[in-house]
């Protein structure tokens, strides 16, 4: 079997490529190495891997012939697990040249390499819950520590009306339709997972692109500052902390993928939300309640900044699309899940 894995020394896809170099499968890593930690990643990989089993390539993903040289080079490719995507919300806001080319064009140049040099392929795509817009047409209520939506108490299914909002989602759902579109018009087999939030070990997170490891990472360190006896710094937050979303541990990740190329005749053309589902859903102020239970430590500091532009009261996705297709469904609790990401942002690896 051979496997590429776009973004491969992301988060995402160093777990989904670190799970097969386990196995021996030879492993194709597309990366331009420009996220924090993705250097680190690439060599936990290499440290993996066999001689000759993982082949790295620094490409730019909107240089479509860089990219049609490495499929040249390797195909056929039994499965492209297409996860590189400019994924900060805020970063598309101020560079939405950028997030356009490495989320709608560098989309399309993968698919066009698939359609041209391995057209037996099959294409798993990473989309996101962006693709539905904000979702100010439902109605809220209220506890003391969520939002919640009446009407969808199991969350959002795919039936959800498409309304692309802020350049990140204008870009990744025209990128989520052309893999879309590409079953449809050219017969190639590919399925969009919808994402909700993802976490989990060689997450290297930023104050703007994953939030249970940057929580994680900002809870430690008020704890170290108490243990020295000083008063620890306040983080802050957008909004009023009630926004929820359901979590997803990385090794469900790798097991949903794996799923899915058991599953590829099957659900070829399909799109599915993807999450930790409702039973698997927090609210920011529900997760600090978590870190500072589990860190023993008193309540965590944080100030409220304003809400940010086009972001979600509340996303939980409805999985059972997905489950009844391939028979996956999530296996990590939450409470677990984060010990497991406190444990690993603790050790501050390499």
């Amino acid at each position: 079997m051979k496997v590429l894995v776009s973004g491969g020394c992301g988060f995402l896809g160093s777990n989904i490529a670190a799970s097969y170099i386990a196995e021996g499968v030879e492993v194709i890593v597309l990366d331009a190495l420009m996220r924090s930690g993705s250097a680190a990643n690439l060599r936990w990989l290499q440290s993996l891997a066999k001689p000759h089993q993982l082949h790295h390539y620094g490409v730019d993903l909107a240089d479509h012939e860089a990219v049609e040289r490495v499929f040249q080079r390797h195909s056929p490719i039994d499965y492209v697990c297409h996860l590189a995507g400019q994924v900060a919300m805020t970063t598309s806001i101020s560079d939405p040249r950028r997030d356009f080319r490495t989320n709608a064009l560098g989309t399309l140049n993968i698919l066009e390499a698939v359609r041209r040099f391995s057209p037996n392929t099959f294409v798993a795509y990473s989309s996101t819950n962006k693709v539905y817009g904000d979702l100010k047409a439902f109605s809220y209520a209220e506890t003391p520590t969520r939002y919640i939506v009446p009407s969808h108490p199991n969350g959002f299914d795919e039936s959800l009306p498409l309304d692309f909002a802020s350049p990140y989602g204008c870009s990744k759902g025209a990128a989520d339709q052309y893999v879309r579109d590409w079953h449809r018009t050219f017969g190639l087999q590919t399925v969009v997972f919808r994402h909700s939030s993802i976490y989990g070990g060689r997450q290297f997170a930023t104050f703007d692109q994953g939030w249970i490891g940057w929580f994680c990472t900002t809870a430690l360190q008020q704890k170290e500052a108490r243990e020295r006896g000083e008063e620890p710094e306040p983080f802050t937050i957008a909004g009023t902390g009630k926004q929820v979303r359901d979590v997803l541990h990385a090794d469900d990740l790798i097991m949903l993928y794996r799923s899915a190329w058991a599953s590829r005749s099957h659900v070829a053309g399909s799109i599915f939300n993807i999450g930790g589902g409702i039973g698997n859903s927090l609210s920011l102020l529900e997760l600090f309640s978590i870190l500072e239970e589990l860190l023993e430590t008193t309540p965590l500091q944080f100030q409220r900044t304003p809400r940010r532009k086009s972001d979600q009261d509340f996303f939980v996705a409805d999985i059972n699309a997905c489950t009844n297709a391939t028979g996956w469904q999530p296996g990590v609790g939450a409470r677990d899940g984060i010990a497991r990401m406190l444990a690993w942002c603790d050790a501050k690896p390499e």
